[in-house]
């Protein structure tokens, strides 16, 4: 299945561009058959900018990706060298980060040869993505170690060598990936939860025998920034591209889109130069690429996004099961571009729509209006009890522009079944709060939200059961209230951090 959708990916990815040309045709001026100078330069102007425009949609991911590492790097995390923990918040900024459990994460360069990662048994939740955000492996409870814990090793792409009896093993197309691991917070102990990050070890293959794992760096108090807003709409997001391109192997299922990268100045083995006229359309293509993808975020027509018929809530992940977005006819482009435009990483775990499965994400950002969600309003959600999941759940709110976790003086965003609603009765109607300023009476179910921003947010079950799926069981819509007069909140002063 891995490549099968290579046949329909021309087609699909240029058929919507061909159809555009036939309906702009008639703006070219052609004489005898020939195209006047002026239609020449148009035509040549405008497939520039649509080249431009699929290219960065396509490899929106790949920049992302080094996004990611990129964030790593900046607070001492080195490639190979260590690997960084977090009992994450707000003020560590990546797309869609959640604050539901510690995080561990690094990047991994298998240039040099294969790496392991070794769990240990118990509560893990992991996945290695290679540069481009494809998946290539599980760990923990969503992996073949199913939570027992186990060896998982990286191969390089094209490895030849033999792969030694007792190890999780997979190739990845690249040289440079990411892993991730979370640890479950049992009964809500956090610290529990960090020691169990400590647990696990990564080392080279080649020093199996004697390992000297990766250090272990705590940056949960280190303000992070793991996206690649700062580059996503002007020139750099190409700049960028082009070096990972330099850096890494071409993947031969990408051809296609190396070939459309090729077209508007980017080829690997030769320098990124373009001119004046080319910068300008590859500025203003990554402005429209990024904006065409958050409509595919936010403003999605397609029917299949909706997860109950009565309700506002959207599915996060168009393609159930699928990693790569893949369907028998083809790459699935508009729930690529949804995802990744809001989210980092992949794996079929988190997509799967079945009872026991790693997790379901549903994305809310209207209220029973239909309005967008208005960081200037109050608002209701009603959950009903029980959730149904066998491990925990979690409402977050995200701010729309940075597709972040909020940031406030209160300096939360979540809501979580293991710690601020571990006292809810677990019968019975559980009401949450969302708004500028906190209901009285209410402030530990409230998230603040920024007047003047919009929202929204994931809600999260880990371990569903099958009333997450059949409709017997479903949360309401986000209902808007009055606001209500200020009130103390005794959260710490400050405004928020600027990114």
């Amino acid at each position: 299945m891995k490549t099968r959708y290579l046949g329909c990916l021309l087609p699909i990815l240029f058929g919507a561009w061909l159809c555009e040309a036939v309906q702009a045709a008639d703006q070219y001026l052609f004489k005898d058959g020939y195209p006047t100078r002026e239609a020449a330069q148009a035509a040549r102007e405008d497939a520039d900018y649509q080249r431009a425009v699929m290219a960065y949609r396509f490899w929106y991911p790949t920049v992302s990706a080094e996004g990611i590492f990129n964030g790593n790097r900046s607070v001492g995390v080195g490639d190979n060298q260590s690997f960084n923990i977090a009992a994450t918040g707000p003020h560590q900024v990546g797309f869609t980060l959640n604050s539901d459990t510690p995080y561990g994460s690094g990047v991994i360069d298998v240039k040099n040869g294969p790496m392991v990662i070794e769990l240990p048994p118990g509560p893990y939740i992991g996945v290695v993505n290679d540069h481009h955000q494809g998946w290539v492996l599980d760990m923990g409870l969503p992996g073949p170690d199913a939570g027992k814990g186990g060896k998982h090793l990286v191969l390089p792409p094209g490895y030849q060598g033999q792969t030694p009896d007792g190890y999780y093993a997979a190739h990845s197309a690249t040289y440079k990936n990411i892993f991730a691991v979370r640890a479950v917070p049992n009964k809500g102990d956090l610290q529990g939860a960090m020691n169990a990050l400590r647990g696990v070890k990564v080392y080279p293959l080649a020093d199996a025998t004697n390992p000297h794992p990766l250090a272990v760096i705590d940056t949960t108090e280190k303000f992070m920034d793991s996206t690649c807003l700062k580059w996503e709409d002007n020139l750099k997001f190409w700049e960028v591209l082009h070096q990972v391109i330099e850096a890494e192997p071409i993947s031969q299922k990408f051809l296609p889109m190396y070939g459309l990268l090729s077209a508007v100045g980017i080829e690997k083995g030769k320098p990124f130069a373009p001119d004046a006229r080319m910068k300008g359309i590859l500025e203003r293509a990554a402005r429209a690429g990024r904006d065409q993808m958050l409509v595919s975020a936010f403003a999605s027509a397609r029917a299949d996004r909706i997860a109950w018929p009565d309700r506002a809530w959207e599915w996060a992940g168009l393609v159930p099961g699928s990693a790569q977005f893949e369907t028998p006819a083809g790459m699935d482009l508009e729930a690529r571009d949804r995802w990744f435009v809001q989210a980092i990483a992949t794996s079929p775990a988190m997509f799967l729509r079945s009872e026991g499965a790693g997790s379901l994400y549903w994305l809310g950002l209207r209220d029973t209006s239909g309005a967008y969600l208005d960081g200037d309003k109050s608002y209701k959600l009603t959950v009903p009890q029980p959730v149904p999941g066998k491990l925990f759940w979690s409402v977050t709110v995200y701010d729309a522009q940075t597709r972040s976790q909020v940031q406030t003086d209160q300096d939360k965003a979540a809501l979580r079944s293991m710690f601020e609603l571990k006292d809810a009765s677990g019968t019975g109607p559980l009401d949450l709060y969302f708004g500028p300023t906190a209901p009285q009476g209410k402030e530990s179910r409230w998230i603040k939200t920024v007047p003047g921003k919009g929202w929204f947010t994931y809600f999260r079950i880990y371990g569903p059961e099958r009333s997450a799926f059949d409709g017997s069981w479903k949360p309401g819509d986000f209902e808007a209230l009055p606001n209500p007069p200020l009130q103390p909140t005794g959260t710490p002063g400050g405004k928020p951090r600027e990114l």
